[in-house]
């Protein structure tokens, strides 16, 4: 059942000053775009008829094919409060069509939504719910972002040292005035870092929800003189930001996930669930984890996974099973970091684990030790395999893989390699600080 009519909308617009309404939609690389409508071009837009120019974006079409339409989902409309009270700012999140009535294939919206239609087919209903960390760090005197950070608190501690709590409280005040149901914030292990936990829920309203998160997160951090970031590493020697998924697949409203019977609570569909999960991981990094950045958080000590193996409760491995009743029964994926596009994370994560069902895929026994205590010898013996090291490795393994490249389509596979592939090669260019302090005065 829809939340809003055409009508529900121009009227909200009419009573409550609305001026502006932005009409948002992602990249394939997880950016948020904008274009901004004045009130008396909203009927026309809610007609599906907002032209946009997407040869201007980044991964989307050429020169001679850039005309593209902006179609509203109408459930996303949500009026930005931090915007001005008299001459409000709305958003409604887009999908992308081109100018004949289909959808774009390069839009990241449309790949999870074809992804969620393949699994209704099949009777099943897919949940999420991220575990969102970012850090907030000082900004300088020319108003530009710093990795510095005066504050030293830890795990779970509070005010006065954790100095980034007022901040954090107002993040969760205006994620509820958007709709948000918000289940937890603390602080995270690292300096400086945070975690804001919001509801479970359908997995295309999730992503929506996350993309909208990352927005509000940073602007109320620029509210405090802080800014917020997302990426993954962004200072050695402590622990990395992660988001890690957790999902679940039910039918008929029933989760089912949990089976009581089961010596791990693991229903069958569960274990084909994550023995897909496991089967396509590495060709799935590049979407889960897509920075040169993202794999330096892969490094043993600071919680992050870096081996293909899941376990009840332990949290070293990939993939963790929470401690929870059968009817919230649930699969954790450790990996994937806060960079990642959502809409593309969670539609590998669906494919590969709808695939497991389809074809039966077990996963292998469990581990129950501590991953990081055991040694290379031990890891080849029950054959636990690692994830890629390195964006390259990543790229190679997505190449590998032409079930997870078929879930994204030929377009967004070939643009995303092109572009990844430059990424790399720009990385392995540069001179690092580091490279300058071993080399310059010994050579």
């Amino acid at each position: 059942m829809n939340k809003y009519k055409k009508e529900d909308i121009i009227r909200i617009v009419e009573e409550e000053d609305i001026e502006f309404i932005r009409l948002q939609f992602t990249d394939i690389f997880g950016a948020l775009k904008n274009v901004a409508i004045t009130a008396n071009q909203l009927e026309d837009t809610l007609n599906n008829k907002c032209m946009f120019d997407g040869a201007a974006i980044d991964g989307f079409v050429r020169v001679e094919e850039s005309d593209m339409f902006l179609y509203p989902d109408l459930d996303t409309f949500e009026i930005i409060p931090w915007r001005p009270q008299q001459g409000k700012v709305a958003r409604i999140i887009c999908d992308i069509y081109y100018p004949d009535g289909t959808p774009f294939e390069g839009d990241p919206r449309y790949i999870l939504k074809n992804m969620i239609k393949q699994a209704k087919e099949l009777g099943f209903g897919f949940d999420v719910g991220p575990e969102c960390e970012f850090f907030l760090f000082h900004i300088n005197d020319n108003g530009e972002p710093t990795t510095v950070s005066h504050e030293r608190a830890g795990y779970f501690d509070l005010g006065p040292t954790d100095f980034g709590e007022n901040a954090r409280r107002d993040m969760v005040l205006t994620l509820a005035e958007m709709g948000f149901e918000i289940e937890a914030s603390h602080h995270e292990a690292a300096p400086a870092q945070h975690e804001i936990d919001f509801k479970y829920g359908e997995a295309l309203k999730t992503a929506d929800s996350i993309m909208t998160f990352k927005l509000v997160v940073k602007t109320i951090a620029k509210r405090h003189g802080l800014y917020a970031t997302f990426m993954p590493k962004p200072k050695m020697g402590i622990n990395g930001s992660g988001m890690h998924i957790n999902m679940s697949l039910s039918k008929e409203g029933k989760n089912i996930f949990g089976d009581s019977a089961d010596t791990n609570g693991l229903s069958e569909e569960a274990y084909y669930f994550i023995g897909g999960i496991m089967k396509h991981m590495k060709g799935m990094t590049l979407f889960t984890n897509p920075l040169v950045n993202s794999y330096k958080r892969f490094v043993p000590g600071y919680e992050a996974p870096i081996h293909i193996a899941w376990s009840l409760r332990n949290r070293s491995p990939l993939i963790r099973i929470p401690a929870v009743s059968s009817n919230q029964m649930r699969v954790e994926l450790r990996n994937p970091d806060p960079s990642c596009n959502p809409y593309l994370a969670l539609a590998v994560c669906l494919a590969a684990g709808l695939e497991g069902i389809k074809n039966k895929i077990m996963p292998p026994e469990s581990i129950d030790g501590n991953i990081f205590n055991m040694t290379e010898e031990e890891m080849k013996e029950v054959g636990i395999q690692s994830l890629p090291r390195t964006l390259k490795e990543a790229i190679d393994e997505f190449k590998a893989d032409t079930f997870i490249q078929n879930v994204l389509g030929e377009h967004i596979s070939t643009k995303y390699i092109e572009a990844k592939t430059k990424e790399w090669e720009d990385y392995c260019q540069k001179v690092s600080e580091w490279e300058l302090e071993q080399y310059l005065y010994k050579f």
